[in-house]
């Protein structure tokens, strides 16, 4: 009788074995990791865009916000601050509410309460954001101060490792302020943030556009008929040759 419940039990696990490694055999085995390769810098909660600089700049690729960031904005219908995550957002659009010219003061030396014009200037500029919602093209319009990045696409097809495109760092400003010495133009600042699919096929349109539109511009002119162009002279070459 031992012996029988014996056999018994050896014929049930060898029947389980084989069904397990049967299994097995129909299953695909899991990737290797390999814990030297290269890091994933793919983010999910990444979209599809483009940053445009009051430049006429256009950046386009991956956008996005540090991570489980959310833009704040001041909603007045509200009374109340809303945080709105980066995939609700159709587009944010900033625009000068006021500009001016400051005037550079410091301290006298050894006189801690008073001060004096340096005799130059810094540019100043205040700043208000409409973010328009993706839903229902709702919008809000407020000051807000956020930090954007955006990282170019990698074209696998050229070669490229996205893993070593670095994405480039954009601040939305409340208010900002130049060097001394510099313009309002050279104060440059985000002027719209676009995302979603369709808005990244228009940054890409709105790039190349741009690129053709300067290699115009730089590309040389030649004067009419067979003359060739003028050479440079130095400022202190006389205009009548030696």
């Amino acid at each position: 009788m031992h012996h029988t419940y014996r056999l018994f039990w050896t014929v049930c696990v060898g029947l389980f074995c084989y069904g397990v490694s049967a299994n097995g055999l129909g299953a695909e085995e899991p990737p290797a990791i390999n814990p030297f390769g290269p890091v994933r810098q793919d983010r999910q909660d990444a979209e599809p865009g483009y940053v445009e600089l009051s430049d006429g700049r256009i950046f386009v690729g991956s956008v996005y916000m540090t991570r489980d960031k959310r833009v704040k904005i001041w909603d007045a219908n509200l009374q109340r601050q809303r945080e709105i995550p980066l995939r609700a957002i159709r587009q944010i659009e900033c625009k000068v509410e006021k500009e001016w010219m400051e005037r550079e003061w410091r301290f006298k030396e050894l006189a801690l309460d008073e001060k004096m014009y340096t005799g130059r200037k810094y540019p100043a500029r205040l700043y208000v954001h409409t973010v328009t919602l993706r839903s229902d093209g709702r919008t809000l319009t407020g000051p807000l101060a956020e930090i954007i990045y955006v990282r170019p696409y990698a074209d696998p097809t050229a070669g490229l490792d996205a893993s070593k495109l670095e994405p480039q760092r954009f601040l939305l400003h409340k208010r900002d302020k130049g060097p001394p010495g510099t313009d309002l133009k050279s104060l440059v600042y985000v002027k719209l943030v676009k995302l979603g699919k369709d808005a990244y096929e228009e940054g890409l349109a709105k790039a190349a556009k741009r690129a053709k539109s300067k290699t115009g511009a730089l590309s040389p002119r030649l004067p009419a008929g067979n003359a060739r162009p003028v050479e440079k002279r130095d400022a202190d070459e006389p205009a009548g040759g030696h």
